[in-house]
């Protein structure tokens, strides 16, 4: 068959009208236009994709592939770059053309282990017929709100203790969250001497060596898991050449973890001075307050408190802040993760080296801290590292704030002596066991420290008492399981947690938490399989999410092969 010959020119010309037309999805003027109007006149850095995206779902309730597209125009990234970032995080939801948008408000029943015990799968049986169409009833990973359990959201407003009727009155009246009792704000934590200690920093009482030297002789550690000593901390980071900038980490989204929330909830600047007085001792330049999502209420509280510090602030010259919104990702409480995610990037955990401390956020060298390390600063610098460190039990030295929940009387947030036992946790601490349920298990820290039987109940609770059994305390979020419960159950719940919040970026934690997952739903367990999979994920799993997945069951095998049978 014969083919016309196309003069050359004319297929030039061709090329470069298709090269004219934009790649992708074209933008829709009128998406762009309600973009550009949410977006008003804040900045189109690279770093606010994930605030901006905040934006544009709370106004929207979902994010339309039309509003993504003009996010991308606007911002001058790349549809995938936007897309990528947007998929990757639960608490936005993506919609694509032509799919039908999720209902106007949703109740999230929380599903992790202590809500679980209390009855949260009832509840979502229930919820959906109750509410109907109009309200979409999803299950969520741990919202930290333990000791209120069984827990859940509606839209923003947290339900504590829910019931089918708590729930439904909540939707009706879109209840709105108030301060709780005992809160502190700026003018009452300056009455009781508030930031009287940071302006003698900044006034020259206090040499910044002396400062740093009491906090390492206090051995405080840092608190959100991985209990780096603070003092050597702040002396690296101090020594690397600035800028300098600060992250502060309070997206504690372990399971069973809510310590953070219940101290920010009643004494936010407690935490903000010692925040102050780090940066100062430090160098800092700019500082990150990086808070999870699930914490509304925190957050609406939390702006206020700084802007209030802003305009009345107890310093000539402070540091730049800036609060930063997680949206729903566990992965971004470790500190590589978190500052990807402030960076407006999905929260993947950056190999090692270069550390933080050397290489962290916008490549510069970062002072990463957990809330409630900064929280004790200030106690410990005016009362001296012996005060801190004079407290403990069994050898150990300082005070821990355990967050308990699961069968207990009185849960919640307990400072008590480091190296306390769990028996006198419970039996001092929380009112012992609940009536007519006996002591069987307990969980020392969280969905990733393992578990142990009721009857190695006197290890002290500490940094590094727990790791020759298998476990370790963490962030010290303690959940107690009774004869009700079963160690086999509660390691299945953590597997699945572990399942869906995994980045994906690794191969052995994304397909080793999809294969333990479902391996631990049979009803016979593949223990050699599972063996297998417990150390290829310890061995080759990036971070601490894939190496610590494996703990719940290389315990239950250890400790409870009775339920295995």
């Amino acid at each position: 068959m014969n083919h016309p010959i196309i003069p050359i020119a004319v297929l030039e010309v061709s090329r470069e009208r298709k090269r004219q037309g934009p790649k992708g999805r074209r933008v829709d003027p009128k998406a762009l236009a309600e973009v550009q109007r949410l977006l008003g006149s804040e900045p189109r850095r690279a770093d606010l994709l994930i605030e901006h995206l905040h934006r544009i779902q709370d106004h929207f309730g979902h994010l339309a592939a039309g509003h993504l597209a003009a996010l991308a125009q606007e911002m001058r990234m790349a549809q995938t770059e936007v897309y990528e970032v947007a998929s990757f995080y639960h608490h936005f939801d993506v919609v694509k053309e032509g799919e039908a948008a999720p209902a106007a408000l949703t109740v999230r029943v929380c599903d992790g282990l202590s809500c679980e015990m209390a009855g949260a799968k009832d509840l979502l049986a229930k919820l959906p017929a109750l509410l109907g169409r109009e309200v979409r009833v999803i299950a969520a990973p741990c919202i930290g709100r333990c000791e209120q359990a069984p827990a859940a959201v509606v839209g923003q407003n947290p339900v504590p203790h829910a019931t089918c009727e708590k729930v439904m009155t909540t939707v009706a009246a879109g209840a709105v969250q108030h301060a709780p009792e005992g809160f502190i704000d700026y003018d009452s934590y300056g009455r009781e001497g508030g930031y009287a200690l940071l302006k003698e920093c900044v006034s020259g009482r206090h040499e910044v060596g002396s400062v740093i030297k009491v906090m390492e002789d206090s051995g405080l550690r840092g608190l959100g898991g991985a209990g780096f000593p603070a003092g050597r901390k702040w002396r690296i980071v101090r020594a690397e050449k600035g800028p300098r900038l600060m992250a502060v980490n309070i997206d504690e989204g372990e399971p069973g973890t809510f310590k953070d929330r219940v101290y920010l909830e009643r004494d936010p600047h407690r935490f903000l001075e010692g925040m102050l007085i780090a940066a100062w001792a430090v160098g800092i330049d700019k500082i990150y307050i990086y808070l999870r999502d699930e914490y509304h209420g925190c957050r609406n509280m939390l702006e206020t408190e700084l802007e209030k510090l802003r305009l009345s602030p107890p310093l000539e010259q402070m540091p730049e802040i800036e609060l930063r919104r997680g949206a729903g990702a566990y992965i971004c409480g470790e500190e590589s993760a978190m500052i990807e995610s402030i960076e407006g990037k999905r929260g993947m955990p950056r190999l090692r080296p270069p550390y933080v401390a050397q290489v962290g956020l916008f490549g510069r060298p970062t002072l990463e801290h957990n809330f409630e390390t900064l929280y004790w600063v200030r106690d410990i610098l005016q009362k001296g590292g012996e005060w801190f460190s004079s407290h403990g039990r069994n050898g150990r030295k300082g005070l821990r704030s355990f967050s308990v929940s699961g069968r207990v009387n009185s849960p919640g947030v307990k400072l008590a002596p480091a190296g306390i036992t769990i028996q006198e946790l419970i039996d001092e601490y929380c009112g012992g066991m609940l009536p007519g349920q006996k002591f069987y298990a307990y969980l020392p820290g969280g969905a990733s420290g393992g578990i142990l039987p009721a009857t190695m109940n006197n290890i002290p609770l500490d940094f590094d008492t727990l790791q020759p059994y298998g476990c370790f305390i963490g962030s010290a979020a303690v959940m107690i399981l009774s004869d009700k419960d079963t160690a086999t159950d509660a390691a299945r719940n953590m597997m699945r947690f572990f399942h869906h919040e995994s980045c994906g970026q690794c191969t052995p934690c994304r397909v080793g938490t999809a294969k333990a997952a479902h391996l631990m739903e049979q009803p016979k367990w593949d223990l050699p399989l599972l063996a297998d999979l417990s150390l290829v994920m310890r061995d080759a799993s990036i971070c601490g999410l894939g190496q610590a997945a494996p703990n719940p069951v290389d315990c239950v095998v250890k400790y409870f092969p009775h339920e295995l049978k």
